[in-house]
């Protein structure tokens, strides 16, 4: 949804948002020949060796003066200014390989920190050893982002520029690793910043300020809103909605967590987001169960913070306090992968020995029969299609295979040991039960596309939410229902995988 109404405050719905890159200069960016090849790169050259400081020795490590604050300015400034992924890429790479961390100092200090401890020494002549070390290990880019994070709107500056470097990793334009450890550097100063203390869950209302409403409606990520009316019923009677924020900036919202209250756990999304509630009065006593049915992250650069899991055990922690004899709680998730995943293993049969070894010979014989084509082809261009859903003989026959591919999907396909599915694998680690797969929970085009219209809920015990998430963590075991464990059986029995 777009311009929710001309009554919206513009400057605090762009807070969140960078300042727009400025214009490049004609004489840098624009020029032609030779000399002027090089030219962007040199100047980010020179942006660095002018804005990152250099490490001061580690007896002056506390007395060095702060550097400028228009030397961090000019980096922000210049960075805004690229506008191609290509060249930020390009910027964070010189950062990351020209101003790391030495690793002459670190060998140097290591092997001091070895030589001590095979000598008996004082305790505080190895422990200054050690703490030299771990200055040695500090990239000399962190003090240009702990510098930024002094001016005002530094700290959003840096979300956004997690933001784009988890976007060129991404794109594979930077692969080197101490990318990666520079996405660890900033992730850590990050989580600091925003811990769970300095962050404060809010319920939106009808009556919140329209720009939150509207950055709501901007970052929908799993369901989006359509209008006016669409996001009213969103926030209004056996719904609610809250929303993370940061104690110094309440009005921008860093994540965003939808509830439905309904009197059982939801199996299809459309009755969440499409019919309206029973009526404009809540009846509490028909409220049993509350059903997670969106968590959209606003700020792309806080991901793996861990604030998703934060915003659900205090939307729980809320609804309890609100709703004392509340006592179920679950998601109604939706299942991103499923269906690229299950061509994948279509075309992997295709091209080995042409058999179909995920369906019952009766299933291909029934498929084969009202599609009039072979079994492998006509599945793959119905799945990639939606085509099937047209006909209610096929919707039947599919039925079942499907409900066990997906089941084995969510359950049986794993990467490092644990839930390949990323929305499978971030309910288990909270503790949740895979609880039920849903035929045809989002018949919409994006559920057909994603999950040939399936959906899953992960139910929440209260009381073994702490067990189940440390035998997932620590063990890799998957808590699941009857119903889930069927189908994984089902699946395991028909399949000659």
């Amino acid at each position: 949804m777009r311009g929710l109404g001309s009554g919206l405050t513009v400057w605090r719905l762009l807070s969140l948002r960078l300042p727009p890159r400025p214009q490049r200069s004609p004489v840098l960016w624009l020029s032609s020949g030779p000399a002027a090849a090089g030219a962007p790169e040199r100047a980010m050259d020179q942006l660095l060796r002018r804005t990152v400081p250099a490490a001061p020795a580690y007896e002056l490590r506390e007395k060095t003066p702060v550097p400028a604050a228009d030397q961090c300015a000019d980096f922000m400034s210049f960075y805004c200014g690229l506008t191609e992924a290509a060249e930020r890429a390009e910027l964070l790479g010189r950062l990351v390989k020209g101003f790391g961390v030495d690793h002459g100092q670190v060998a140097e200090q290591s092997a001091g920190v070895l030589q001590l401890r095979e000598q008996p020494q004082e305790a505080a002549v190895l422990l200054q050893a050690e703490d030299r070390l771990r200055y040695a290990l500090v990239p000399r880019y962190r003090s240009l982002f702990q510098n930024i994070s002094k001016l005002d709107g530094g700290v959003r500056f840096l979300v956004q520029l997690r933001a784009d470097l988890l976007e060129v990793q991404a794109l594979k334009l930077l692969e080197e690793p101490h990318v990666r450890e520079m996405n660890g550097v900033l992730k850590g100063m990050l989580a600091e910043w925003f811990s769970l203390g300095f962050l404060k869950l809010e319920r939106v209302t009808w009556h919140s300020p329209y720009d939150v409403l509207q950055k709501i409606s901007d970052h929908e990520a799993v369901h989006p809103v359509k209008d006016w009316t669409d996001m009213k019923q969103r926030v209004g009677p056996y719904r609610r909605c809250y929303t993370f924020s940061h104690c110094s900036n309440l009005e921008d919202p860093l994540m965003v967590i939808c509830v439905a209250l309904t009197s059982d756990i939801s199996s299809n999304i459309q009755a969440i987001v499409k019919e309206r509630p029973p009526s404009e009065t809540e009846e509490r006593s028909s409220i049993s169960a509350a059903i997670f049915y969106s968590i959209s992250l606003i700020q792309l650069g806080l991901q793996g913070l861990g604030l998703a899991t934060c915003i659900l055990k205090g939307t729980v922690k809320e609804l309890q306090r609100e709703f004392p004899h509340l006592g179920t709680f679950s998601s109604l998730s939706p299942i991103p992968g499923f269906t690229k995943w299950l061509l994948r293993l279509l075309n992997s049969q295709a091209k080995g020995h042409g058999r179909n070894e995920l369906l019952t010979d009766s299933e291909c014989h029934e498929i084969s029969e009202i599609t009039e084509g072979p079994v492998n082809e006509t599945l793959k261009v119905c799945l990639s299609s939606n085509e099937w859903v047209k006909s209610e003989k096929l919707v039947r026959v599919l039925q079942a295979p499907l409900m066990r591919l997906c089941a084995w999907y969510l359950y049986g396909e794993k990467h490092q040991g644990y839930a390949l599915n990323p929305v499978a694998n971030f309910h288990l680690q909270n503790g949740a039960v895979m609880w039920r797969i849903n035929w045809m929970g989002d018949p919409s085009l994006a559920g057909l596309t994603h999950s040939c219209g399936m959906m899953v809920n992960y139910r929440y015990f209260l009381e073994e939410m702490t067990a189940n998430s440390t035998a997932y963590l620590s063990s890799k075991n998957i808590k699941a229902s009857e119903q889930v464990l069927n189908l994984v059986a089902q699946f395991q029995k028909n399949s000659k995988l």
